[in-house]
C-alpha cells in the first residue's frame, strides 16, 4: 500500500544519505576541535585558571557596559525634558526615578 513513486523513494534515500554524511562530518570536526583543545591545554589547572580569569573579566565588562548604556540613555533622555505635550514631564519623572534608585 506504499504509494511512493520511484523518484520520491530516491529523493528520500538521498536526503537520508546527505544527513548521514553531514552528521559524520560534524562528528569529525568535533573530534578535531577536541584534539586541538587537548594539545594546546595539557594542564587542567591551566584551563581552570584561564576560564576563571575569563569569567572575571566578562563580569567586569558586563557591569561597565551596562553602566555606560544607562548613563548614555539618561543623557539622551535629559535632552527631551523640555519637549511640550507631556513628553517632557514623563521624561522628567523617568529621570527622577532613575536618580532616586541610584542614591
Amino acid at each position: 500500500m506504499n504509494h511512493m513513486s520511484e523518484k520520491q523513494k530516491k529523493s528520500a534515500s538521498a536526503k537520508i544519505t546527505d544527513k548521514i554524511k553531514a552528521d559524520n562530518e560534524r562528528g569529525a570536526r568535533q573530534g578535531i576541535i577536541e584534539d586541538l583543545f587537548v594539545d594546546f591545554n595539557r594542564s587542567k589547572s591551566q584551563v581552570y585558571w584561564m576560564n576563571f580569569f575569563r569569567g572575571i573579566f566578562f563580569g567586569i565588562g558586563s557591569v561597565l557596559g551596562g553602566a555606560l548604556i544607562i548613563a548614555v540613555s539618561a543623557l539622551i533622555l535629559g535632552m527631551f525634558v523640555d519637549l511640550p505635550g507631556g513628553v517632557g514631564d514623563f521624561v522628567q519623572r523617568v529621570l527622577e526615578a532613575m536618580n532616586s534608585r541610584s542614591k
